[in-house]
C-alpha cells in the first residue's frame, strides 16, 4: 500500500506538458543482477524483459511519443557465444510474446542498427511485428539492435560521399539536416533525456549524434530492478533542469 502511494505521489508531480519527446535508455546491469542472486547471466536478461514491459507501458500511459531502447550493440557480439545465443532467442520470444502488448497500447515498433547480421529468424520476427504495428500511433518504440553510433555515422558519411561523387548532392548543401536524413534515426527527433541504469557513467557508443543536447540521467538501479517509480524519478529530474541549448538563463526566460 505504501509503495502504491509513493508511486502515485511521484507520478502526480510529473508535468505532463513538459515530457521528453524522445526518451532513450541504456538498459545496463542484467548480468550483475544475476550474479548478485547467484544465478547465470541469462536469467538476468530474462528478468530484464519484465522491466522493458513495465517501462514501455508506463511511457505510453504518460504520453511519451518516442522511446528508444539499447537492446544489442555492435560490441555485444564479443560476449560469450552462449550469452549472445541466449540474447537472440530472448529477442525472438519477447517479440512474439509482446506483440499483444504493443497492439493493446497502440504502440508502433521500429528498429535501428545493422539488422543484416542478426539471425534470419530474429530478422523475420522483428519485421513481422514492425509490419503488424505500423499503423499504431500512440508511441514509437525503437529497438537499437546490432547498433553502434560510430558505425551509423561512418555509414552516413559513405552514403553522402557517394552522392556527392555522383552529383546527387552538392558539397555546399551538406548541413545537419542532410546528415540526419542519412542516419538510422532519420524519422526520429533528437533525444531529450537519456537514462542509464546500473551506476555506469558512460554513453557506450549509443546515439552520439542524437544526444547532442540531451539531459543525462544515471541511476544505481540495475535494469531488472528498474520500475515505474524509477522512471518517474528520472522524468522529474529532467523537468527540474534548465535546458538552454547554448543560450543564457536570461535568454530563455
Amino acid at each position: 500500500m505504501l509503495l502504491q502511494t509513493i508511486k502515485m505521489s511521484l507520478k502526480d508531480t510529473i508535468n505532463l506538458e513538459n515530457l521528453p519527446k524522445h526518451l532513450a535508455i541504456i538498459m545496463d546491469g542484467n548480468g550483475r543482477w544475476a550474479k548478485k542472486q547467484g544465478l547465470i547471466r541469462a536469467i538476468g536478461h530474462e528478468n530484464g524483459t519484465k522491466s522493458v514491459r513495465i517501462t514501455v507501458e508506463t511511457c505510453a500511459k504518460l504520453g511519451i511519443e518516442n522511446l528508444t531502447l539499447y537492446a544489442f550493440s555492435t560490441e555485444n557480439w564479443n560476449r560469450p557465444k552462449l550469452e549472445v545465443e541466449t540474447l537472440m532467442k530472448l529477442l525472438i520470444s519477447s517479440l512474439k510474446k509482446e506483440l499483444k502488448t504493443l497492439v493493446d497500447n497502440n504502440i508502433r515498433l521500429n528498429s535501428i542498427g545493422n539488422l543484416e547480421r542478426l539471425p534470419k529468424s530474429a530478422q523475420k520476427e522483428l519485421l513481422e511485428v514492425i509490419e503488424k504495428t505500423k499503423n499504431n500511433t500512440r508511441m514509437v518504440l525503437t529497438l537499437a539492435l546490432n547498433y553502434g553510433a560510430r558505425e551509423e555515422m561512418l555509414n552516413a558519411v559513405k552514403i553522402i560521399s557517394d552522392k556527392v561523387k555522383n552529383n546527387i548532392i552538392s558539397i555546399d548543401t551538406i548541413d545537419e539536416s542532410i546528415i540526419n536524413q542519412h542516419l538510422y534515426t532519420q524519422n526520429l527527433p533528437d533525444v531529450d533525456l537519456l537514462i542509464r541504469t546500473s551506476g555506469e557513467h558512460r554513453i557506450s557508443n549509443f546515439l552520439l549524434w542524437q544526444i547532442a543536447y540531451a539531459e543525462l540521467y544515471f541511476t544505481e538501479v540495475l535494469w531488472p530492478d528498474f520500475k515505474e517509480e524509477d522512471l518517474y524519478e528520472a522524468i522529474i529530474s529532467y523537468q527540474k533542469r534548465e535546458r538552454r541549448f547554448g543560450k543564457t538563463s536570461e535568454q530563455i526566460k
